[in-house]
Parts: C-alpha cells; sequence; structure tokens
C-alpha cells in the first residue's frame, strides 16, 4: 500500500519525504482547498521547491485542490489547474465537478484523484466519476465500516485511499456546514473550519476559554490541553451536564488493520494533518511507513508493537485514538 502524507509547509514536506512518505499532498496558499490556515500551503516558488525534493527521492506529489469553487472566484480554481499541470505534480485531489470538468477537458493526461470532500460511498458513484471525468483514484470518506469499505473496493472502478490516521471531524466529509454558522465560512467555500481571524483565547478566572466569533465553545481547566477550538469539539450545556455533546477529540488509526486493508485491495492509506506540526509529521510517518514495511516483509507475523502505539498516541487528539467508524460492533 502506498502511503500518502501531509505536507503544509516546504519543512513538513522534507520531514515527511525523509521518513518514508511514498506521495504527499499538498495545497496553494488559497481558498482551493480544505486548509485554507495563515502560514500554511504553498506559493509557486515552494511548491517548486518542494516537487524537486520529492521527485529526487522517488516521491509523487499530489495538489489538493478540494473546495468547491464560488461563482466571484472561479479564476482561482482554474489557476490552481493551471499551476499544477506547469508543476507537473503526479495527481490532484478535487471534490468540485465543475473542477474536475476545467482539468479533464483541459488536462486529460493529468490523473485526478475524487477528494474525501466528494463523499462518495459506493461503486455506483465511483463509476459516476471515473465515467464522466476519468477519475483513477478515489479517497473514501471516514463513514464507512471495514465490511462496507471491503465491499465498495469489491466492484470499484478506481483505486481506492482510505484515511488512516488524524484527526476525525464530524464524519460528514464534503457535506459539513456546522462552521457557517457561526462564522459564515465552511471548508467547502472558504477551506477552513473555524477561520483563525474568527478564534480568540481568554485567560479568565475560570479557565482557559476559547470563543470564536465571540460564541463560547470550551472552557479549559489548567494543566488540561487545549486544542484547536472546532465547534463539533466544543463542550456545551445539555440539561445539567457539560461535555462533548457532539464529538469528543480523538485520532483516527487503523495501524491494526493492515492486513484487512491489504487483502480488500485498498490501494493508498493517508495520513490527516496538513495543519499539524513537522514533528507530528516526522513521528506518524516514520511509524507508520515501519509497520507497512513489516507487514510487507512478514505478513504473517504482523503484530502492532506497543512502541508504535505509544508514539501515536504522542500526537492524537485528546492523547487517544479510535478506530472509528471501521469497526462497528452492534454490525
Amino acid at each position: 500500500m502506498e502511503l500518502v502524507c501531509p505536507a503544509g509547509s516546504l519543512s513538513a514536506l522534507k520531514i515527511a519525504v525523509d521518513n518514508g512518505a511514498d506521495a504527499v499532498y499538498i495545497g496553494f496558499k488559497d481558498d482551493t482547498n480544505a486548509r485554507h490556515f495563515a502560514g500554511l500551503n504553498f506559493a509557486d516558488k515552494k511548491a517548486q521547491d518542494g516537487l524537486a525534493y520529492a521527485r529526487e527521492k522517488g516521491v509523487k506529489v499530489f495538489v489538493a485542490i478540494n473546495t468547491y469553487s464560488q461563482a466571484a472566484g472561479w479564476s482561482r480554481w482554474q489557476r490552481a489547474v493551471d499551476a499544477s499541470n506547469e508543476l507537473g505534480v503526479n495527481a490532484l485531489i478535487c471534490a468540485d465537478m465543475a473542477v474536475m470538468d476545467y482539468a479533464a477537458e483541459r488536462y486529460p493526461e493529468l490523473p485526478l484523484h475524487l477528494s474525501v470532500q466528494g463523499s462518495a460511498t459506493n461503486y455506483e458513484t465511483l463509476t459516476f466519476y471515473k465515467n464522466n471525468f476519468g477519475i483513477r483514484r478515489a479517497v473514501l470518506p471516514r463513514v464507512l465500516s471495514l465490511k462496507q469499505v471491503e465491499t465498495v473496493a469489491q466492484y470499484s472502478p478506481v483505486e481506492l485511499e482510505v484515511f488512516a490516521f488524524g484527526s476525525l471531524c464530524i464524519m460528514a466529509e464534503g457535506r459539513c456546514y456546522l462552521s457557517s454558522y457561526l462564522t459564515d465560512e465552511s471548508p467547502n467555500t472558504c477551506g477552513a473550519c473555524s477561520p483563525a481571524k474568527d478564534v480568540r483565547w481568554e485567560q479568565t478566572e475560570s479557565g482557559l476559554e476559547a470563543r470564536l466569533n465571540d460564541v463560547l465553545i470550551d472552557r479549559f481547566e489548567e494543566g488540561e490541553n487545549a486544542g484547536y477550538p472546532t465547534l463539533c469539539k466544543g463542550r456545551f450545556k445539555v440539561g445539567d451536564k457539560t461535555f462533548h455533546a457532539i464529538e469528543e477529540p480523538t485520532s483516527l488509526n487503523t495501524i491494526e488493520l493492515i492486513p484487512q486493508l491489504q487483502a480488500a485491495g485498498i490501494k493508498a492509506v493517508k495520513i490527516e494533518g496538513r495543519q499539524r506540526s513537522p514533528a507530528y509529521v516526522e513521528n506518524v510517518v516514520r511509524t507508520w511507513r515501519r509497520a507497512i514495511d513489516l507487514y510487507n516483509t512478514n505478513p504473517e507475523q504482523f503484530r502492532v508493537k506497543k512502541q508504535w502505539k505509544e508514539d501515536l498516541a504522542k500526537v492524537s487528539e485528546g492523547t487517544q485514538t479510535t478506530l472509528g467508524a471501521y469497526t462497528r460492533a452492534w454490525q
């Protein structure tokens, strides 16, 4: 299986490459990608440098153009596709049919991957995207159980990529507009959930408070780890209790499913986290590289090592991990 790794900066890209990535995915410095945060992403020169570094080491570079184009700014999405082709990247990761149509018409030789934001959960949908836009790979949403992933893989007309590790969101990729209720912006339209300009931290007598557009969404006690404040992972009072009413902060970790994913014919596993630090990238990519290599060397003896779990737990949200929707005991 191919290990696809996040690169929110040139330093993160180099670290991912040096620690065993088979491919890295990047975005440009605008709202054409779903990690549009200040200080992240690539302008022309950095993108050229990153591509040159990855190529020298035999690593592929994918470009995420995975937000939904807005009528007033359609030219930005066109420029992002044009720039990717000029750079000679290995694939585009897209969700918007208009973007895919533009890319397929202008650059038919440029491989297209369907982004997780496309929210394709069955092989009939994948067939539609293949027939109409010629996609070669699709990233499956994190709402599918392992059994459902296996079923889609059995009939899929294109390569499949699944998420392996990283933060979980509300599990409605491509359909979540929760952030827009408070900020009028969402990852689908502007590339950012909880835009930094709307986030405010304030130390009070009650604790460290996180506000989104002046709405209190969490309060942390002294010594408690405070993650990036998103509405879905805030704590709210329901009845007489205050808790993570929508979703607890936790990270997906499917390292123990490597044998099953391999057997299902999954082509690639993806590490989430272009917004995370180079130290996170180093830790996660190195651990997953070792796990995949061990499995490839001796699949019959593959066992998840305690050290791998401990290393991944250190960079997990809430220092806890889950198999997420992959495992559903009630099924």
